[in-house]
Parts: structure tokens; sequence; C-alpha cells
């Protein structure tokens, strides 16, 4: 094992809301659980105070904003690097990580920290993006990413690639026994488009096109014209900058004449609830996702998920549910799926391999690989 502590440095634009964030957040507790010291650079958030007490340390650079005024950083990112005497920087982001870049090449190679970077997301393949394949090592988030990232860099070296897939605390996600009826009825008081005897349908994400809502009213129409009473909510796509998008949604509901069973909300920090109260959960993003998180939260309660088998959805259904996955797009074979789900529930993994502490560990042990190679 490497010498301990190191000092690990990870670069994002800002501390909100978000995967990248959370998986910052993670690590640097990884991090000062295992005795090495976490410092994270951003322009600051709503998660900063849970990182720093965490045990973290946070320095506030406004590193994300799109304005060649931002590389301006680098000479002050390469002096936190020399003062703090940094061991790994792991950039999360583009822009961070040229700014990283820049740092690092104004430095003596052999003082120099260790150049980490996470592919997240599967960004439109361009010269601004290739920084994310220049680390040392480059940790792809799931095995779709990988395969995105040597389609449209060959010249990656597949050797410096690191498959970590992002995971759950499994307790966070206890398993439940067939859908919780009284969790149902508290959704049900709080949206009455929610209740009845009939089948909850699930549908998360944020309230964009990709996000494949349509579709999800489409399935809802299709269930009901079938003689199936089933629901639909959809948590997190009602968000104020999302306003003529969502009204798109209701008069698209309402010509297909179930705009009375659906419920589309903010946010909400209750998930486990969510599923708990579900019989399905959907998954149909039309722009092929990274990784399939809400895939893996819904299959640990215990509630059967379908998708369209692509990207990081594809992939994790293949792996926890392979009968949960619906060619792109295929309306009558989703409806199909649906029906069968619904009637007879597939039984749920016995295992969830996507784990918060897998996640963690093996992030410490590619740290630990470049510092042991110094």
């Amino acid at each position: 094992m490497a010498a301990r502590p190191l000092t690990v440095l990870q670069l994002l634009p800002a501390l909100d809301a978000g995967g990248v964030e959370r998986s910052t957040l993670e690590i640097a507790e990884a991090l000062v659980r295992a005795g090495d010291r976490a410092l994270v650079v951003s322009a600051g958030g709503r998660l900063q105070p849970a990182l720093e007490a965490a045990g973290a340390r946070h320095v506030t650079l406004d590193i994300g904003r799109k304005s060649l005024l931002t590389l301006r950083h680098a000479r002050a990112l390469r002096r936190l690097l020399r003062e703090e005497r940094v061991d790994i920087v792991h950039a999360r982001s583009r822009l961070p990580a040229w700014i990283a870049w820049l740092a690092l090449r104004g430095m003596d190679k052999d003082a120099a920290p260790r150049f980490v970077t996470t592919v997240h997301g599967l960004n439109s393949p361009s010269r601004y993006s290739a920084i994310m394949t220049r680390g040392e090592r480059v940790i792809c988030v799931s095995e779709t990413v990988r395969d995105y990232v040597l389609q449209h860099y060959p010249r990656t070296d597949p050797a410096r690639l690191r498959v970590i897939p992002r995971g759950i605390d499994p307790q966070a996600y206890p398993r439940r026994d067939g859908v919780d009826r009284a969790a149902r009825a508290r959704l049900a008081a709080a949206w009455p488009a929610l209740a009845g005897d009939g089948p909850l349908l699930l549908l998360p994400g944020r309230g964009t096109r990709l996000k494949g809502h349509v579709d999800a009213l489409r399935l809802l129409a299709d269930l009901r014209s079938g003689g199936i009473d089933a629901r639909l909510w959809m948590p997190g796509a009602r968000v104020p900058d999302r306003a003529r998008y969502i009204a798109e949604l209701e008069d698209e509901a309402r010509a297909l004449g179930i705009f009375d069973a659906l419920a589309i909300s903010e946010p909400t920090h209750a998930m486990v609830e969510a599923y708990r109260a579900s019989d399905l959960v959907l998954q149909l993003s039309r722009k092929p996702e990274s990784f399939g998180r809400t895939v893996v939260e819904a299959l640990a309660v215990g509630v059967p998920v379908i998708g369209w088998d692509h990207g990081g959805v594809g992939e994790v259904l293949a792996a926890l549910q392979p009968e949960g996955r619906v060619a792109l797009a295929d309306r009558a074979a989703l409806a199909e799926r649906a029906q069968v789900f619904l009637h007879h529930p597939p039984a749920p993994p016995q295992w969830i391999p996507y784990t918060l502490s897998a996640m963690q560990d093996a992030t410490l042990d590619v740290y630990d690989e470049l510092a042991r190679s110094r």
C-alpha cells in the first residue's frame, strides 16, 4: 500500500445537487475515513457544509464558469498544489480538468501530483471533451462509458482506463415485501391523482425531453386503454425553469385522456418511499445514460424496472434484470412488457453489486496505485 496519508484534491465546477457532486462527497468521506487528506476545489454550493462536516477542506475557486478568463485560475491552483503537497489531482469535469492540466504543465515533473480524471457522462466528442481522457488513470463510471471513450478517442491507451461504477448504500434502500400500501396512501394524500387501487408507475427524472416523459405518458394511455387502472408519477420533472415543457406534457396528457391519472411534481427527497409505493419503475431516457442509478435504487428496494435497452440503463438491466430491457422507442413492446410485469412481477435480484463501498474502495485503490508508481 502507498504511504499514508495521501493528499487528494478533487476538482468540479460547484457543489450543488447531482451525481458528480455526490460522488465527490462520497470519495472525500472515504479518504478521511482512511486517514488521508481530502481537498476539494469548486465554486461552492449547498453540499459544501456536508463536505466540510465530513472532514474535508474546501477551497473556493470559480473553475466551472465557461469563459477564457477562468483559465487564469491555473496559477492559483498550481500554488495550492505546491503549498498543500498534493499527491493526486482528480478532475471530474471538463473545464476544471483543463485548468488542472495547465497547472500541472507548469510544475516540475518529479514533484507534480498524479492526474486522474473521471468520465461521468457521454459528452459530445470534441477536442474540448478530450481532456477527460488525458488522466494518467481515467475512471469510467460504466462499461458503456469505457466503450464510448475508446470509440471516440481511439488514441486513448486502454491500460489507463478503470471501470468503477457508481454505487448505492444498500442500507439506505431496504428491500420491501410487496408494494407498501401505507406509503401509497401517503402519496395519494399529497397527489390525489395517484389515489386508487390500480398500479402505480414511477418515472423519476429532471424535466427535460431526453428523459422520456412523453413515452411514459403514452405507456400510461396504452395500459389504461387495455383496462388497467394505472397511475403515473413523475417526480423531479416540475422545476421553475421548465414551465413550458411541463405545460406541453400536460397538454399531451389531456389529448391522451390520462390527465386525471397523472402527477408531475417537484424533486423529492423521499425517493425510497416513492419506490416502496410503486408497482413499476420506468427508465425511458431517449439519450443513452452513462449509468442507471435509479435502476439500481429501485431494484435494491425490490421494484421491477423496465427501460430502453441502451447506454448505462441497458447495461445495469442486463446485469440485474435482463427481462426489463425493451428495444429503444418500441411502444408496443414497452406496453406488452409493462403488462407482463404488472401481472407477474419478476423476482428482484438477490444481490446488488453496485455498492457505495465498492465504488469508494476501487477509487482509493486507483489513488494508491498511482502513488506507489512514483
